[in-house]
């Protein structure tokens, strides 16, 4: 296999994965019949963003480059806002628990 043919293969898993995460995000809004964002439509986008971001470097392309860069920041920042929620929610039902 070339390169040419494993860079292609590299860009169009990441477009794949990337386009994974709208499909992920439909399933879950069906099931709980109101628009919802599950964790697994950042780690999607994430995976899916960082293999464009290599195959748009490979090509040299910087407003696809720019693009992915940003992207990236945002979702990673997303899963960090979730975590934070998740540990203050914990932290808040434990005060709430009665002495024993």
């Amino acid at each position: 296999m070339s390169k040419f043919d494993l860079w292609l293969i590299i860009g169009l898993a990441g477009q794949i994965l990337f386009s994974m995460r709208f499909i992920i995000q439909w399933i879950a809004s069906e099931r709980h019949k109101k628009s919802v964002i599950p964790i697994s439509f950042w780690y999607f986008s994430i995976a899916g963003s960082f293999l464009l971001l290599a195959y748009s470097i490979h090509r040299m392309d910087p407003v696809f480059i720019l693009g992915q860069s940003l992207g990236s920041v945002i979702y990673f920042r997303n899963l960090v806002l979730i975590g934070r929620d998740k540990r203050n929610t914990l932290a808040a039902q434990a005060a709430e628990l009665p002495d024993e």
